[in-house]
Formats: structure tokens, sequence, C-alpha cells
């Protein structure tokens, strides 16, 4: 490795990321190594890769799960550094640790960073002594005094929400209406926890009837400078999956962006961050409630580069070969608005995945227009993974520029020998609640019937 450049990256990845990854890699002059697994070797990724690797059977397990096998596809290609993507081992601290002591780069943060925020728990404790606002809760692990855990929760105010202490992406979550209630919500939760995540610890917060998602953008590197980059608003949600995400969220004022980022900005310091990151808050009467941190490159991260020039995947490939960040906070610029559609392999109303051969692919065009897609026309959507097959983003001077676009774009869009969602989208884009912004995490779930 040189001192201010990657010579090559194992893209420890599959789908429209691996591509978006080989390309920044591409624009720096960093070589490539592409792993993948038996049904991916068609990937577009795959086949514009300067190596390639096959580390396994088609299950997540035998390969992008695979640790000892992508370690060792790095040692035989010779790479110096693996990026890990998002999902699969993207923030598993384990895999970071073993990659490191391996003498490789991790790109993202150091091990014990993600093993922290990966812990709710730990998260919010080091969140709320950074001054970042957190929903009152129990402040740490629930005990086993169910009198004092009940006292705790009037105190706090039904409706509460249990939570898995090692959660995340939804699961390991259980509403509380009511005193009655709580003892088995508890001892449910705790037992699905173990079972799902190897860690029993459950906390309690207060469960906020109508709130958005409100996400902060940062950016930091190793030598103690830390960025953030804005907001994104990923309230439209089915089972807590984001569907739509936008960005700027719509009615946050700059004061309310500057006071939340400067505490982002903050916690980065507070904690040594490295890479880039997501600080997720629910947000509700003007007020915001952090829940937890991605120690990762976001599905959405593009509408925030579309908003600030920033490429987020080659800032991350700069930070990790030790350079300090090319942007200071008075360089970051929010200009316009940008929103981004998940098109999906599934049915649009029964949510069923939909693998299979791609017939006819046509990606829409234009000013103001990006697709981030692996497939191409005779490509086979394998049954084995993410049914996520293109994120569709429109840039607009202003946020009806920006519908207008993508209005536009989903009416262009072809995908043909398979089913997609691009009707869901378009029935989002014609929702008049959705136009005029703002709607909660649970309003395209009451919309949809569900």
């Amino acid at each position: 490795m040189t001192s201010n450049k990657l010579d090559k990256v194992v893209i420890a990845n599959r789908g429209e990321i691996a591509l978006r990854i080989l390309r920044a890699c591409r624009e720096l002059g960093i070589g490539t190594v592409a792993v993948h697994s038996t049904a991916d070797r068609y990937q577009k990724h795959v086949l514009l890769a300067d190596e390639t690797v096959c580390i396994g059977a088609p299950r997540s397990t035998d390969s992008y799960l695979n640790m000892p096998a992508i370690i060792s596809a790095a040692e035989v290609t010779d790479a110096v550094a693996i990026h890990p993507g998002y999902g699969f081992l993207a923030e598993n601290a384990d895999f970071a640790e073993r990659v490191e002591k391996s003498g490789f780069v991790f790109i993202g943060p150091r091990p014990e960073t993600i093993r922290l925020m990966g812990d709710k728990v730990s998260a919010i404790r080091r969140m709320k002594n950074a001054g970042v606002p957190c929903v009152p809760g129990s402040g740490g692990a629930i005990g086993e005094e169910m009198e004092e855990t009940a006292r705790l929760a009037r105190d706090i105010g039904f409706p509460v929400i249990i939570k898995a202490a090692g959660g995340g992406g939804g699961r390991g979550m259980r509403v509380v209406r009511t005193e009655a209630a709580l003892h088995n919500a508890i001892t449910t939760t705790r037992s699905e926890a173990e079972a799902a995540f190897g860690n029993p610890s459950v906390y309690m917060e207060k469960y906020l009837e109508k709130p958005r998602h409100i996400e902060f953008q940062v950016l930091a590197d190793s030598h103690g400078n830390a960025i953030h980059l804005g907001e994104r608003d990923c309230s439209m949600q089915r089972r807590h999956q984001k569907v739509v995400e936008e960005a700027p969220a719509p009615g946050i004022t700059e004061k309310q962006r500057r006071a939340i980022g400067e505490r982002c900005v903050d916690a980065c310091k507070e904690i040594g961050y490295r890479g880039a990151g997501t600080f997720e808050f629910l947000y509700q009467d003007n007020e915001f409630y952090f829940i937890e941190m991605n120690t990762r490159i976001q599905v959405e991260h593009p509408v925030t580069e579309l908003i600030t020039g920033i490429d987020l995947v080659k800032e991350q490939l700069s930070v990790a070969a030790g350079n300090p960040l090319r942007y200071r906070q008075k360089d970051v610029t929010l200009r316009g608005h940008a929103i981004e559609c998940r098109i999906n392999a599934e049915d649009p109303r029964k949510f069923t995945p939909s693998p299979g051969p791609i017939k006819q692919w046509h990606a829409p065009g234009g000013p103001g227009v990006r697709v981030d897609s692996h497939i191409y026309s005779g490509y086979t959507v394998p049954p084995y993974y993410d049914s996520l097959i293109a994120k569709l983003i429109t840039y607009g001077e202003d946020r009806n520029a920006a519908l207008a676009r993508m209005a536009g774009a989903l009416g262009e869009m072809v995908v043909e020998g398979i089913v997609t969602n691009i009707p869901l989208h378009q029935d989002i884009l014609a929702d008049a609640s959705f136009k005029k912004g703002g709607t909660n995490i649970h309003y395209l779930e009451k919309k949809l019937g569900h």
C-alpha cells in the first residue's frame, strides 16, 4: 500500500453495491478482486473485476459469510484491503478483527467501534455522554426484577417497546401497551434475542406512535477529523425495511440540521470513529431521538452524494488508506433534492420474491437520473439473496422537480421476465400525503392494509 492509496481491494459483497465499489476503485486506479458464490459468476462486477475468486456455494453461509474464504482470497491475490459493502459481514466486529489480524485493511470502522455501536445498550450510553438526544428508556439492560421493571415502564409511560441489545434491521422488538403484557413481552423478546443474536439482553424505550425516520450521514478519519453531510428521510418503510429515501428531509430547518449534525460529529470524535457511518433517529414533535448507528455505507447513500457532490465510497477508500478527510464542515453545502426508489424483484402487492431470467432491461435516463444496478438483459436473478435489483435515484433543484423526474424515470424503466415493485413506487409517488412530505414510518403499512 502506498502512503495515500490502496493498491488492490477485495470486494466482499455482491449486487449493486459491489459494482458501486468497483467503479470507485477504478476511478482511483485501485485494482479489484471480486469474490463470488457459484450462483454469482455472471454478476456484472465479477465480469468487470481485475481478478475473481469463487468462495463457495450459493448459500450466504457458504460464501459471502465465509470469513476464512474471503480472507484467503485476499491472500492469494495479494490484495491489501477488504471492502465489506453493506449487509453480510459489513457490521461484524469479529470479521473486521480477523481481517486486521491477518494483515489487511478493513474498509470501515475499527472492530471495537463496530462492537460498541452494535450493542444498542452501550451505543445509547455513549451517545448520551456525547450529548446526542436519545429516546427516554431504561438506559441499560433490563434486570430480572419485574417489579422494578414495571415501575420503570410506568415512569417512562406506556406504550413502551422492548428491544434486543444485539438486534437490528427491525428484528428483536416488541411493543407493550399495558403493564399486564410487560412480563410476557420481555420473556419472549429475550428468548428471541438469544436465538437470533446470541445475546439475551433487552432494554426498554418509550414507544413513539407516529415518528419519522431521519438519519445523518457522517464521515470521519483516523486523524480525529469528522464531518456530517446532512440528513435523509427514510420514513417510507414496510416491515422496518426502507422503500423510498430522500435528502434533505422535508421540513427540517437549517438550525435543526446544524444542531443535530454537530452532536453527531462530536459523537464520532468521542468514540474515535473512522470511515462512513449513519446516525439513525426517530423524529416526532420537532424532537430527535437517537436509535442506532450503522457503521457502514448505507443502501441510500446516493441521495446524499447528489445533494453534496461528495463521493462517499471514494472517501471510504481514502480514509482507509490513512488519509485525512479532504473536506471540512464548511465545504459541505446541500443543494437541491434527491429521491431514491429501491427496485426489488418481488410482487408489488404480495411482496413474494420473483427470481429468474431478465429477458429485457432498459434503464431510464435524462438529466438528474441515476441508476445503480448490476442487472442486464439475459442476467438471471438468483433466489438465494436480497431481492434488490436496482436503485433509481433522481435529482432536482427542489423536491417537486426530483419527484417529477422520478415519476418519468419509473415510467421509462423496463424489466421484463420477472415481476418488480415498480407499480408500488408509482402508487407511492401518486399519494397525496407523500407528495406533501413528512409521512411517518407507519404510513406505508397502513396504506397497504398491513
